[in-house]
């Protein structure tokens, strides 16, 4: 019989919808299509698709829109009263009015899906496999079913069991779906190797899922409590792999808080576990410049890439930076705040050395000058940099001033509301400026390792976790690093990881393991506490409506 392999394009309604079908299809390659392909290249190519997935799970309207603008970090308001509209889903995101048809919430069920289905056919089809490096990407594959379980359920409540592509899914909530990501993440640990770098499934990136697991365990076994209660044994087991990680000396925190966002990442010593960008993987740009204004085109070699008047942070969340550095200002007193790169003033610059601001972007803004599709010139033929307008909105007489204050009123809604992110690098590398990008986009670093250590000894009642948060704070060493607190509670804690983490998809998760995600703030007043999970989509409730009861709806939807 002839040698067959496996490829991504697996059967999309099936997949999606409910993940219930009997049968996985695929198109199926013969030898003949792959004529001059080594076993180990097949291999590859069987675990390639598993990865591949996640760069549309980690875009700006899925994944990155449910766990910041769902929050106290990030709002989306209809920009100049009709962009960014879209039937109101941003207004109902951070407004926790989502709805079961959400576009954003059905997108991001639907991308997962296809990762976790393309996982199970890699885990079927590399044993058969003669190459001895086939063992190694089966364990990788089971380690990726394990992750994209563990997005479903920390999004959805649910996990799927599924080892056969011939098999109904098993569906599992609650302590049973936690135990069983638990005992997938276990059984791959032994064969997952250590030096395979942060875009595959490590012992490293084992450690600090299965450490982020113990530190949820208690919100995942009882997602409604009005208080979550956690175990000295969680925070046990929470603390021994977070110590296996800091202990293997393979990773340090980096010097240059902002070069962990950079386009050259992917070797920064701090990233574990990222989503490989690099140019060969046809990675996205759109963490660059979801936030940034229509009016800043950071890239001198392509006029037509700008930003989009996306989301902004809250001034609920820029408060607390200015609470915690009192009549300092938090550029000058953190440098996880702000980076300047571009000076504020009129100027001539090299196109070569041209770069914008990164981190937290206030008040008015400079850059480049773009007439008739074009940048303007200095005489010198550098490029010119001056006060930006919003021309590319139609309002030349708009500057792109952002300010504080950003809601859902008239006013508040205009193009320049609220303060803007500028925290991954607008790919420089980009063939095209804008949709595609090279930086690894972060799942875990070594910064949320010490930071989940202190909380598991804070929640324990350990003075040592104040250590560990300052050696955090002091290891931004290329300006002078943020001054080390000295006391450390519960809510100090979790502002210290919205310092650290903003912007980085963790906030949902940690406001609800805090108890703060019932809490108001900008336009956000529901508290019910089953909106911590997001609404099944409907249309995979229909698909998988063939078996009576099988996909049941999250409460409160």
């Amino acid at each position: 019989m002839k040698n067959k392999i496996f490829t991504l394009l697996l059967a999309f309604i099936c997949l999606t919808a409910s993940y219930s079908c009997s049968k996985l299809e695929e198109k199926v390659l013969d030898e003949a299509s792959v004529a001059g392909l080594n076993d180990k290249q097949k291999a590859e190519g069987i675990l390639a698709p598993v990865y591949a997935k996640l760069e549309d799970v980690f875009t700006h309207t899925n994944y990155f829109a449910l766990q910041e603008i769902s929050t106290d970090e990030a709002i989306l308001p209809f920009r100049g009263g009709t962009d960014w509209g879209d039937n109101g889903i941003y207004l109902q995101l951070h407004q926790h009015e989502n709805i079961s048809s959400d576009a954003n919430v059905r997108n991001t069920w639907n991308n997962i899906l296809i990762g976790l289905s393309r996982s199970v056919t890699a885990i079927n089809a590399l044993p058969t496999n003669p190459d001895a490096s086939a063992k190694l990407f089966a364990a990788e594959a089971r380690g990726m079913r394990a992750y994209y379980n563990m997005l479903l359920l920390d999004l959805y409540g649910l996990a799927f069991v599924k080892d056969d592509a011939s098999e109904t899914s098993k569906i599992l909530r609650g302590n049973e779906a936690t135990e069983y990501i638990k005992s997938e993440l276990l059984a791959v640990e032994p064969i997952v190797e250590t030096n395979t770098g942060p875009g595959r499934i490590t012992k490293g990136a084992v450690w600090g899922l299965l450490a982020r697991l113990y530190m949820n365990a208690a919100v995942y076994r009882n997602i409604y409590a009005p208080t979550i209660t956690f175990t000295n044994d969680d925070m046990d087991k929470a603390i021994e792999y977070c110590n296996k990680i800091i202990s293997s000396g393979q990773y340090n925190l980096s010097n240059d808080y902002f070069s962990l966002f950079n386009d050259n990442n992917h070797t920064n010593k701090e990233l574990i576990f990222a989503v490989d960008q690099r140019a060969d993987l046809n990675g996205h740009n759109r963490l660059g410049y979801f936030s940034l204004s229509g009016d800043q085109f950071p890239i001198p070699a392509y006029p037509g890439a700008n930003g989009t008047d996306g989301p902004a942070i809250t001034s609920d969340f820029y408060r607390t930076w200015v609470t915690a550095n009192g009549a300092v200002d938090p550029a000058d007193a953190d440098p996880r705040f702000f980076k300047q790169n571009l000076a504020s003033a009129t100027g001539c610059v090299d196109a070569a050395a041209f770069n914008t601001n990164r981190g937290i972007l206030r008040g008015q803004q400079y850059g480049l000058i773009r007439q008739n599709g074009v940048f303007l010139k200095c005489p010198d033929g550098k490029m010119q940099v001056d006060k930006l307008f919003y021309v590319t909105r139609s309002k030349p007489t708009l500057p792109v001033d952002f300010t504080e204050t950003v809601d859902y009123t008239v006013a508040g809604s205009n193009y320049n509301t609220g303060y803007r992110v500028s925290k991954y690098e607008f790919s420089k590398t980009s063939v095209s400026g804008r949709n595609f990008g090279e930086h690894d986009i972060i799942i875990l670093r070594l910064a949320d390792i010490y930071l989940m250590r202190a909380e598991a000894k804070l929640r324990k009642g350990d003075a040592s976790a104040l250590a560990d948060v300052n050696f955090v704070r002091a290891a931004r060493t290329v300006t002078t690093p943020a001054a080390p607190l000295t006391s450390i509670t519960l809510d100090l804690l979790f502002r210290e990881r919205g310092f650290e983490f903003y912007w980085e998809m963790l906030r949902r998760s940690d406001m609800i393991r805090f108890g703060k995600y019932e809490g108001v703030w900008t336009e956000k007043k529901n508290s019910d506490v089953r909106k911590r999970l997001f609404p099944i989509p409907q249309t995979a409730i229909d698909g998988g409506s063939n078996i009576p009861g099988y996909l049941v709806q999250n409460p409160g939807y």
